[in-house]
């Protein structure tokens, strides 16, 4: 058995160091027991599976499908198109929405902060669509702006048609396609967790009959009693049954858990603690800054400096399962000995490459920390003259 489990190590990370696939002894269905037709467990910094059940099947996504809705509102608000103070007209259109609601009335208007709390809390269809015209002009732009960014997120068996996940043909995802966009929002713009983990808020709706107060109940029960909840978005309909998208933060590890299509609500709870459980006991995160990176500036040919300064962008992140010992992970630093001008910022001079076991794991670009035009005749005329200054 033991000369077995060094084989199946071995095997992995060679499939890991030739195709970049990473593969990880997740356990067996029937010892995670999960009910619900699909679900799936990454981790966030790697994107890594480590649980997986028909993640690629195809489903009703219910209003999980507002968790691409809330990364187009934050990525609007991060490009400085809107802010969170701007205040959000309310179209007969988006007032009509039926399903789970606010009961924003037409015409009526409410802060861009307080609409992502309605959508957040509320899964409110009438202030995901109030959203979907602000930002795109229409719902029918903001959906093929959806499809789009779940295009470039690789979210190959997605297809939007509308902004807030009311049953319609043609509009569904995939559990590991949730969990996807959902490590996009967690990832990039954690503050999503603000909303997420609110358990009850109020609002207040101010329309010609004056103001009225309405109350914000979240429907996640786990932010209510699961350690290290982030959120983020439970949906159900009579189509889609019940769908979670579950994210929490421990020892600084991300994971995410998606269920589609459990058969009831308590399920999908259920089911979703079960493989967050299951993450956090058996993975860790190895992680590396390489702030302690010596910078040697990188000699120049043809450049109007001698030398150019480098950096790593990049983190570099690795799953590590219960048994792996992180001190076992080496690194290996590889810089160009000179470049040629020009030289862009951000242009690779060199890699590092991290192994364990001897087999490769990944690797991070090093880049150069600013650009060097290219030397002109006037240039090394002054730089002539400035060694004969010295």
């Amino acid at each position: 058995m033991k000369r077995f489990g060094a084989l199946l190590i071995c095997i992995l990370l060679l499939m890991n160091s030739l195709f970049g696939i990473k593969v990880y002894a997740a356990p067996e269905d029937n010892q995670m027991n999960i009910t619900s037709t699909s679900a799936v467990l990454i981790e966030g910094s790697t994107g890594s599976v480590i649980y997986e059940k028909n993640k690629d099947e195809k489903l009703k996504p219910a209003s999980i499908t507002k968790i691409m809705t809330l990364l187009l509102i934050f990525e609007a608000l991060d490009s400085g198109k809107i802010k969170l103070t701007d205040e959000v007209p309310v179209s007969e259109y988006a007032a009509s929405m039926g399903g789970s609601q606010v009961y924003l009335e037409p015409y009526e208007t409410q802060t861009v902060d307080t609409m992502i709390k309605c959508i957040s809390i509320a899964s409110a269809n009438d202030a995901s669509v109030a959203m979907a015209e602000l930002i795109a002009g229409s719902e029918e732009e903001f959906v093929a702006r959806m499809n789009a960014r779940a295009k470039e997120l690789g979210m190959l068996n997605t297809h939007f048609v509308n902004c807030c996940g009311l049953d319609v043909d043609n509009h569904y995802s995939t559990a590991y396609d949730v969990a996807l966009m959902s490590r996009e929002l967690i990832m990039k713009y954690p503050q999503i967790s603000n909303y997420s983990t609110v358990w009850m808020d109020t609002i207040i709706h101010t329309t010609k009959k004056g103001q009225s107060e309405f109350g914000l109940t979240n429907t996640n029960k786990l932010i209510k009693h699961y350690n290290g909840i982030t959120g983020l978005k439970t949906g159900s309909t009579s189509l889609a049954k019940y769908c979670l998208s579950a994210t929490a933060r421990r020892n600084g590890m991300d994971l995410i858990a998606v269920i589609m299509a459990a058969p009831e609500t308590k399920v999908r709870f259920a089911e979703a603690s079960k493989m967050l459980d299951y993450g956090f006991a058996n993975c860790s995160i190895y992680r590396d800054a390489n702030k302690e990176l010596k910078i040697v500036p990188i000699p120049v040919k043809k450049g109007v400096s001698d030398g150019v300064n480098y950096r790593v962008n990049d983190e570099f992140s690795y799953l590590c399962l219960k048994g792996t010992n992180p001190a076992d992970i080496t690194k290996e630093i590889a810089i160009n000995e000179t470049v040629t001008a020009p030289v862009k910022e951000n242009d690779k001079v060199g890699e590092i490459t991290y192994k364990l076991g001897g087999s490769k794991i990944g690797s991070v670009d090093i880049v150069a920390a600013e650009s060097v035009e290219k030397a002109k005749f006037k240039d090394y005329f002054l730089q002539v003259i400035s060694k004969l200054l010295l």
